[in-house]
């Protein structure tokens, strides 16, 4: 079943971004689809185990953190536009590379972090090994956005609800 919810997924995509609805071009995306199907089918849907109600809650609060996220990339982005056109933003410049140990376990949970803080201007995703997160900052200030863990609390809030109800009870 989830390979045909995939399938269709994607070749809905295709239809609607590529705008053709010849049989030539139709064909490339049954064909596409089908291939993207087969090699990454269980990326979509990798934890069978939950149910339609989960996966819908999920995509709720995926749509949530969304805007969120768009909020704190416009202030990154105001942040890195301080450091680069102004003489005290100059001087905060300290480029680093900070690691992060994360509670999150699914590798969707991981993508989606990951991809959130190199979306964040200033901040870049360069090696996840396991649980650990090697980020490129550009200032003492996204350091310290990164390193309070907002986005990743976020992040486990849409996709691993009861992974941040562990840990606040470990607290």
């Amino acid at each position: 079943m989830y390979p045909i919810v995939v399938f269709f997924l994607l070749l809905s995509n295709w239809i609607v971004f590529s705008g053709k609805f010849d049989a030539f071009h139709l064909g490339l995306g049954v064909v596409s689809s089908l291939f993207i199907t087969w090699i990454s089918q269980d990326f979509l849907f990798h934890d069978r185990s939950k149910t339609w109600e989960e996966r819908m809650r999920e995509a709720g609060a995926f749509l949530q953190y969304i805007p969120w996220l768009i909020v704190e990339i416009i202030k990154a982005n105001l942040h890195v536009f301080k450091l680069a056109m102004t003489r005290t933003g100059y001087e905060e410049v300290a480029p680093r590379i900070v690691t992060i140990k994360t509670y999150l376990k699914t590798d969707f949970a991981k993508f989606v972090f990951a991809n959130s803080i190199t979306l964040t201007p200033g901040t870049i995703t360069m090696l996840i090994r396991g649980d650990v997160f090697h980020v490129h900052t550009m200032s003492q200030f996204l350091e310290d956005d990164l390193l309070e863990g907002a986005i990743e609390r976020k992040v486990a809030e849409v996709f691993e609800p009861d992974v941040l109800k562990r840990k606040k009870i470990k607290r």
